[in-house]
């Protein structure tokens, strides 16, 4: 099984998230626990169509951290 990050934003009528090790794999939910849901459905169905297409599956590799600045 493989972990891929994701990156959720706030938009104004909800979430959106994407995955960097995924181009083109993007999600939209109302609140933040739908587009969780939602992209881990889209990153299934990536994976899958890229799968079928013979394409290589992308090692996940993306990594977080925050950095604190003085105001």
């Amino acid at each position: 099984m493989s972990r891929y990050f994701i990156v959720i934003e706030e938009t104004g009528t909800g979430y959106s998230a994407y995955s960097p090790d995924l181009p083109g794999c993007v999600a939209t939910g109302a609140t933040r626990a739908k587009v969780e849901r939602e992209m881990r459905t889209a990153i299934g169905f990536h994976l899958d169509v890229l799968r079928r297409a013979g394409e290589p599956i992308p090692s996940p590799r993306s990594e977080a951290s925050y950095c604190e600045v003085g105001a």
